[in-house]
């Protein structure tokens, strides 16, 4: 692992401190089981795994935002609570090291969601302003909530709503789920005692049945897809082949992702494409307009932001509000981040918290830096 922390790091540390936040440290090495049950499969793919002394399967830190909630749920801490990080993070990229500082703030438990999510979205905006000064930024919105009343109002049976929901991120899993919405596959064939499990849906009993086959074939379930995840999908998609969308359901689907606009006028798009499609969105398009709101309050520069209703991104954990932030004409993201409302239940947190967080690249802030004339 290297030492050398950027050189932005100290003006970092310094706004954190102005922003009210708590500076924490979590470990390197961390139970792998969150990260693969919760954090979705692009992350999962690329973790680096390995195992204690007592056979628990541990992993190097990929990321920050389950560990910080983590610690948090252990720490007992009241809420609300804003949790700052600077360090490293270790997975495989395609591009660039596997060793990488990131830093970000995790805003915990505040029950104001319009409030934090702007809070959220401006405090990686000064970041990113204060160490590239002058540098135009881009910022990309996107709405779990409300890509998922979407579904609901259409009319979805829960499984394709499920298989769409945890498709928001992906460009190429949406796509094909689209396809298969449009198109169902036939059924494939499956080996009898699977076939006549998920025919009952019975999950329990076919859980068990294919924890057992991996156990006879040696495959480790923290390798992948654990036997009950395997068993819900299955069943899933046994359901998923008996439902066909009709075309105006379809064509409203497809009328809703397509919609990007300046974030001044996204409620607006959003409550015409909803009356135009016959559609109530309810209390997620009033959330939606409270955010906007919220964030042109905190005077960001509302002409920089977008919304895209088909932008997600790929951790399985968000709830709601989805970010990116880029320079303008640049092809990565310097800043990402969500709300994730269920998070820290799912981590064990006796009553619901609320979150929302973002962390920066800083190593693509640097290389940026340097080309800077």
């Amino acid at each position: 692992m290297t030492s050398r922390y950027p050189a932005i790091a100290s003006d970092i540390a310094t706004l954190f401190a102005a922003r009210n936040t708590h500076a924490v440290e979590v470990a390197v090495l961390q139970p792998a089981d969150p990260f693969l049950d919760m954090a979705g499969e692009d992350l999962r793919r690329r973790i680096f795994l390995t195992e204690s002394e007592t056979g628990q399967t541990l992993c190097l830190r990929p990321e920050f935002t389950i560990p910080v909630c983590l610690d948090h749920i252990a720490s007992q801490a009241g809420t609300p609570r804003r949790y700052s990080y600077l360090g490293e993070v270790f997975r495989q990229r395609r591009e660039g090291g596997n060793e990488f500082f990131q830093a970000g703030i995790e805003d915990l438990g505040d029950r104001d969601t319009a409030a934090a999510d702007a809070r959220s979205l401006a405090d990686a905006h000064a970041l990113l302003s204060l160490v590239l000064p002058g540098r135009e930024l881009v910022v990309t919105l996107g709405d779990q909530t409300i890509f998922e009343a979407v579904l609901a109002a259409l009319g979805l049976p829960r499984g394709w709503r499920m298989r769409l929901a945890r498709a928001f991120g992906s460009a190429a899993m949406l796509e094909a789920a689209l396809a298969d919405l449009a198109n169902p596959p036939r059924n494939s064939q499956l080996a009898g005692a699977v076939a006549a499990l998920v025919l009952d849906g019975d999950l329990d009993a076919l859980s068990a049945h294919i924890a057992g086959g991996m156990e006879e074939a040696g495959l480790s379930a923290t390798a992948g897809r654990s036997p009950s995840e395997i068993a819900r999908r299955l069943v899933e998609k046994a359901e998923l082949r008996s439902v066909r969308l009709s075309n105006e359901a379809f064509a409203a689907l497809k009328g809703f992702l397509a919609i990007d606009v300046p974030l001044d006028s996204a409620a607006g798009a959003l409550e015409s494409f909803a009356a135009d499609a016959g559609l109530s969105l309810g209390a997620a398009l009033d959330n939606f307009a409270a955010r906007a709101a919220a964030i042109a309050s905190l005077g960001l520069p509302m002409s920089e932001i977008r919304y895209d209703a088909a932008f997600g991104r790929p951790l399985d954990y968000y709830t709601g509000l989805v970010f990116e932030i880029a320079a303008q004409g640049g092809d990565r993201p310097l800043a990402g981040g969500g709300r994730y409302d269920r998070l820290l239940t799912l981590l064990g947190a006796k009553t619901p918290i609320p979150g929302v967080g973002f962390s920066v690249w800083l190593d693509r802030i640097e290389a940026l830096r340097e080309k800077a004339p």
